[in-house]
């Protein structure tokens, strides 16, 4: 039998026969996969303390010869415990997990293994507010689908002023300049949405003064683009 060790964090979980339970892990090293635990929701299971959700966990999966191999070993290598304390966080970890497994293939890349731990990270801080943290994940699911919109020159190849007004052109990805300024965003908004694309960590935009006005006037917008372009 061959079988493989490697890091995951669970995306879903169904209840399967008796006691078993399928599995579908996000991994570094082999993108999106599916397992059985055998046995898992009896009692004295060895492996149940190892598949909780916002955790990162060690696995050892044999292969099998369909797309479901066998899980045989876990063991809990970070337990993000914070997130399930508070309603807020809990909500927001289970859309990201909803919104990563609806945009991620079989072989998807280490990086969308990275970005959904870096996200649990900050959810798990309890001094970051989750609402910021979840557009920052919102953004970078956009540009790791290569959705990133135009955020330096208008509609009109010109480059964005920071005295004008905005509305933004869903189909070029683009900000149209509104001559009577009365434009839903301003200069400012999308220096904080370059900012945002731009941003290894989400603590970088949780930093910016104001920014729960600006999530709240950027986020419909970017929903907006990754229901439109990644299906989420």
């Amino acid at each position: 039998m061959n079988s493989f060790n490697t890091r995951g964090i669970i995306l879903t979980r169904t209840d399967y026969a008796e006691a078993d339970r399928i599995l579908t892990f996000l991994t570094p090293s082999h993108g999106k996969l599916k397992a059985i635990a055998k046995g898992v929701r009896k009692s004295k299971s060895k492996l149940a303390g190892g598949i909780e959700l916002f955790c990162v966990s060690d696995l050892t999966v044999i292969t099998g010869r369909g797309d479901i191999g066998t899980l045989i070993s876990t063991r809990l290598f970070k337990n993000y415990s914070n997130i399930v304390k508070d309603l807020d966080r809990t909500g927001a970890g289970y859309e990201l997990i909803r919104m990563i497994n609806k945009s991620t293939e079989d072989g998807s890349e280490e990086t969308y293994f990275n970005l959904l731990n870096s996200a649990f990270m900050a959810l798990n801080d309890t001094q970051l507010d989750p609402q910021v943290t979840s557009l920052w994940f919102s953004m970078q699911l956009l540009k790791l689908a290569g959705h990133t919109p135009n955020l330096h020159t208008d509609s009109h190849g010109a480059k964005l002023k920071s005295s004008g007004t905005y509305d933004f052109h869903m189909d070029r990805m683009q900000f149209t300049p509104e001559p009577s300024q009365q434009g839903a965003f301003s200069a400012n908004h999308i220096k904080f949405m370059r900012i945002g694309f731009a941003a290894s960590k989400p603590q970088i935009l949780h930093k910016i003064q104001g920014v729960g006005s600006m999530v709240n006037t950027t986020r419909p917008l970017v929903q907006t683009m990754l229901k439109s372009f990644v299906r989420v």
